[in-house]
């Protein structure tokens, strides 16, 4: 079983969860820019965090066997604070990059004014761009959000092919999949989406357009989530060949419209001893 996470924090993981996840399958990731549990304080703060997401951390998932790419964005939830409202200026010298696979995560999490602004600015950007954008549709009020979210995206004129709405659930599916636009479903150990739903969701709809996420952070989350559908998948009687698009040939066919999607490594020979900037994964004298 190939696994390719479309959604993961790997910022907020370990060294320990990288290695379980490769021996579980996990192949590539796409990290999304998100909210670190508190405030940052200013656009600087953003500078070092997606600096970290194209260099130190595609070096530190190499080092276990897994492509690291990443989506970056102003996420919705920090959207409302006018300290990082510059964050966006910035975005352009960050969206051309090898390996910068999409917007994201983009839209709502109170569905404020203020998300609103950030949310059509950075549509544009992924329309000017060609990028794909990853859209967070929120947690509350998830209905109306989700809604909302893709009225936006219509009027903002990007092929609907290039979005993925994420963190559906059974209440938001249909519209999502009636709007042309792929669809996202995190796993979670407590809330959002379990892998037993997943499989009767995927049972419904069938494998076209569905992506199916982890979205592991510093929260209470599982990063073999992924796996854990496809087993699930397999049990309930789909082949291998439905779990192998949903888990892999759908993120690539997804992520590979930015042209810049990442997928070979060069894994470390285990001695932890590679290099990034004179840093190693290893603590101390190699």
């Amino acid at each position: 079983m190939r696994i390719f996470d479309p959604h993961i924090h790997m910022t907020s993981r370990t060294t320990d969860d990288y290695e379980n996840m490769h021996a579980a399958g996990v192949r590539a990731v796409v990290e999304p820019a998100f909210w670190l549990g508190q405030p940052r304080t200013g656009p600087t703060s953003f500078v070092d965090y997606f600096d970290g997401l194209i260099g130190w951390e595609r070096f530190r998932a190499a080092q276990f066997g897994i492509s690291h790419n990443c989506a970056i964005a102003l996420n919705p939830k920090e959207a409302n604070d006018p300290r990082c409202a510059e964050v966006l200026d910035l975005l352009p010298r960050y969206l051309g990059k090898n390996g910068v696979v999409a917007v994201g995560e983009i839209g709502y999490d109170s569905m404020t004014a203020a998300e609103d602004e950030a949310f059509t600015r950075q549509l544009a950007l992924a329309v000017e761009r060609s990028l794909p954008v990853l859209v967070h549709t929120p947690h509350r009020d998830k209905r109306v959000g989700t809604r909302r979210s893709l009225d936006v995206v219509r009027e903002s004129g990007i092929d609907a092919g290039a979005v993925l709405m994420d963190h559906l659930n059974e209440v938001t599916v249909r519209m999502v999949a009636d709007s042309g636009c792929w669809m996202g479903f995190s796993i979670y150990p407590e809330t959002k989406m379990d892998e037993h739903r997943m499989v009767a969701v995927l049972k419904e709809y069938g494998t076209d357009r569905i992506l199916v996420n982890s979205a592991a952070d510093w929260g209470r989350s599982d990063p073999l989530k992924t796996h854990r559908v496809g087993l699930a998948m397999l049990a309930a009687g789909f082949g291998e060949a439905d779990v192998d698009r949903v888990l892999w040939r759908n993120p690539v066919e997804f992520y590979g419209r930015s042209g810049r999607l990442i997928l070979d490594v060069e894994r470390d020979d285990g001695t932890g001893a590679a290099l990034y900037e004179g840093n190693s994964v290893l603590r101390g004298q190699s």
